[in-house]
């Protein structure tokens, strides 16, 4: 419990950061995908992040939607896979990803999603790079499915870029 309470708050820091321009430095844009370097509590984090290329349910209001792979050589996680999805999920429900013919569920906790283990990271990092798309499924706490596709034309740069600011080779 504690590891997904960290996860949340890192979660809420990125997306104020994205809103407030990150400080850092910004490891450049590529096609769908964007990079990103910084410091928090003085260790390193590289980050990647995109946003949908389509989003589709039955809502009348949604937040920000990104899809995320972090990096934090510090605590030796790598390929941290997690979406922000703009609502709360309804209690008890995993969210889909679907890459080719692929899939992938991963653990829900407020607005937020992402790969439990470290091996569905792994794996789904490796299917992301061989991907044209994802496609991501979700329900919201009201009971709304959504629907929403990313492009992941540019992943396989942006990560190389996260990989060399976080001393990882390729």
């Amino acid at each position: 419990m504690a590891s997904s309470v960290r996860f949340l708050v890192w979660i809420a820091a990125v997306m104020a950061s994205l809103s407030a321009g990150a400080a850092g430095k910004d490891l450049g844009t590529f096609k769908a995908w964007r990079a990103h370097a910084f410091a928090e509590s003085a260790a390193r984090v590289c980050s990647m992040w995109s946003q949908p290329s389509s989003a589709v349910g039955n809502y009348t209001r949604r937040g920000e939607i990104f899809a995320f792979v972090t990096h934090r050589p510090k605590d030796k996680t790598r390929n941290k896979v997690s979406f922000e999805m703009g609502y709360d999920f309804k209690p008890s429900t995993l969210l889909q990803v679907k890459i080719g013919k692929q899939s992938f569920e991963l653990v829900t906790s407020g607005s937020t999603a992402w790969s439990e283990q470290a091996k569905t990271s792994v794996s789904l990092v490796k299917a992301m790079k061989a991907g044209q798309s994802m496609v991501v499924v979700g329900v919201s706490k009201r009971g709304t499915k959504t629907t929403d596709t990313y492009s992941l034309v540019g992943f396989t740069a942006a990560h190389r870029a996260i990989n060399r600011a976080c001393k990882r080779p390729g």
